[in-house]
């Protein structure tokens, strides 16, 4: 139902280009001779030597044969069965013209097929925020409402080189005061830098169970590896969860676990229950809540076993057809054995991207509050903690292999603490390759 109803919205709106408009008459009759062989090409049975012919006219200097020559690449594409290709050289016509309404729609209506029906709504929504036809509009609505994701499983994988001046997230200092006297730290225990490799991937399948019900198992891991390898972090997790589409709402519940090592060594068990609501706003905007519940267990530190309690409300909004932004509020609720590190804390993250052409550009500023229930016995003062986190990255999209394209992010991190062994600084770096769409 939904992938009709999105052809047809598709179809209703005009193509990228009117008309193959040149600035000599000569180009524009070599173009559209060029056009034409391709159709009769690809009428005849040959789609390799069509595919040929629209990438040829995709580097035509005019920017509309280059997106007319696109759209009928990816409609060929996708028509050869080679979706993900189709919507990257759909990605690649929208860098150059973000107002294409149809392209969009076609990108979401593929997106949907692999899947990622969250990248899909996110079209919908820079569609709309671009402007539509009412009648286009009011259609998108009700198929925003519907989407659901009809891919029986899927899987990702990211690779990243992560210089970080503080892998460890610990102080500087040599000394910390304690309630006994001045305690010599050693140099494990203090700020390490160092460059890793990251390792994340994830894998996922989609059982149907009932009209607007899926059973979703998940497993996924994510390492960071140092030539220190007493600094290792890795993490492995197994979720089983529902989706239950509620008319224009999605409801998410789902239990699984987590075991995270930390220098080759056990270092936490978590069994953990949650759920995610997700509630479109109007035609540009969606809210997503979503509360946790964690039973954790501490291999090195009984002390620390306890509950992890943790609400979240998100906000994203379209702006423009290029530009958007999110905010995140959350808190949180940490029980412990010991009551020196049982915690509370709120925060708040702002996301902003903008789209530059072909490289996607986006910011983030965070704020945390922290407060510990009781003095830890060793320390003076009872722990209370302002963190302050920003981020920059951009994709770069016109670098794109197979699908993926290179992205690069800078983070620097301020944990100011009334307890030194958490008062640190951290800056860090990731290189690595994304999803190019």
């Amino acid at each position: 139902m939904t992938q009709t109803m999105l052809i047809a919205l598709a179809l209703a709106l005009p193509a990228p280009t009117p008309a193959l408009a040149q600035t000599t008459e000569q180009r524009q009759v070599s173009a559209v001779e060029l056009f034409a062989l391709a159709a009769k090409a690809e009428a005849g049975g040959r789609p390799a030597d069509a595919e040929t012919m629209y990438r040829a006219l995709a580097r035509d200097p005019d920017i509309e044969i280059r997106a007319e020559s696109r759209f009928r690449l990816a409609q060929l594409l996708e028509r050869l069965g080679r979706k993900r290709e189709a919507a990257t050289t759909y990605r690649a016509l929208l860098d150059e013209k973000p107002d294409a309404a149809r392209v969009r729609l076609e990108l979401a209506r593929l997106l949907t097929q692999l899947g990622d029906d969250g990248a899909a709504r996110r079209e919908l929504r820079q569609a709309q925020a671009g402007g539509l036809p009412p009648q286009v509009a009011q259609i998108i609505d009700q198929f925003a409402a519907a989407l659901r994701s009809r891919k029986p499983w899927g899987a990702s994988l990211e690779v990243a080189l992560v210089p970080d001046s503080n892998v460890n997230r610990a102080t500087d200092a040599a000394t910390l005061d304690t309630v006994l006297a001045p305690l010599q730290l050693s140099r494990d225990a203090r700020e390490q830098s160092g460059i890793g490799a990251r390792i994340g991937s994830q894998i996922y399948a989609r059982v149907p169970v009932a009209t607007n019900l899926s059973l979703v198992p998940r497993v996924s891991g994510q390492g960071d590896f140092y030539r220190q390898g007493r600094f290792d972090d890795v993490s492995a997790s197994a979720l089983v969860g529902l989706e239950w589409s509620l008319g224009r709402d999605r409801l998410r519940p789902s239990i699984g676990g987590t075991q995270r090592w930390y220098g080759g060594s056990p270092y936490a068990r978590t069994a953990t229950a949650a759920i995610d609501w997700q509630h479109p706003l109007g035609t540009k905007a969606q809210l997503t809540t979503s509360a946790t519940i964690a039973d954790t267990s501490y291999r090195g530190n009984p002390l620390q076993d306890g509950l992890l309690l943790n609400g979240a409300v998100a906000y994203e909004r379209a702006f423009s057809a290029r530009t958007g932004g999110s905010l995140t509020l959350s808190a949180t609720r940490q029980t412990a054995k010991d009551p020196g590190y049982a915690t509370a804390s709120g925060a708040g993250t702002l996301l902003a991207w903008h789209e530059f052409g072909r490289t996607t550009v986006y910011a983030t500023a965070g704020l945390r509050r922290l407060e510990g229930d009781a003095r830890l016995s060793l320390f003076p003062e009872r722990r209370k903690d302002w963190n302050y986190s920003l981020g920059f990255g951009a994709t770069f999209r016109r670098l794109q292999l197979h699908g993926f394209a290179p992205i690069v992010r800078l983070d620097w991190e301020r944990n100011q603490s009334t307890v030194g062994i958490y008062d640190y600084t951290r800056k860090a770096a990731t290189i690595g390759l994304t999803r190019a769409f």
